[in-house]
């Protein structure tokens, strides 16, 4: 997923996310990881690539720098300031998990936490 230069529209039911890095996942594990995270304490914006290959959890700037986990990436992106509303801010993504003010972004820590457990949970699914 590559960040778009273009800053979203400034629609009413914009979201105040001006600056997020981007966390990206294997589209199995992140779908497990977004169920996880709705069940318990709520998830950030969501991106799908259009070839529905990965997803995109948007986290608070910083998270790259210490960002570690194996078989996903985390980047840094500028949010440039713009607000999240209508249209994606990463060219050739859509939303799975579209912006709302109780969640601008997700608990980096947290979905450290749910993409363990999501991939505890494939890997026992794939062993049956």
């Amino acid at each position: 997923m590559k960040a778009a230069g273009a800053p979203a529209s400034d629609a009413v039911s914009a979201v105040a996310a001006p600056d997020w890095d981007l966390v990206t996942v294997p589209s199995r594990q992140g779908l497990e990881a977004v169920d996880i995270l709705r069940l318990r304490t709520g998830v950030g914006p969501v991106l799908h690539d259009s070839s529905g290959d990965t997803l995109g959890f948007l986290v608070p700037p910083g998270t790259a720098d210490g960002w570690d986990l194996p078989g996903s990436a985390c980047t840094e992106t500028d949010g440039g300031g713009r607000r999240l509303a209508g249209d994606p801010p990463v060219a050739g993504t859509g939303w799975l998990v579209p912006p709302e003010s109780s969640h601008p972004v997700t608990d980096p820590a947290l979905l450290r936490q749910a993409l363990g457990e999501a991939a505890r949970t494939i890997e026992a699914a794939d062993a049956l």
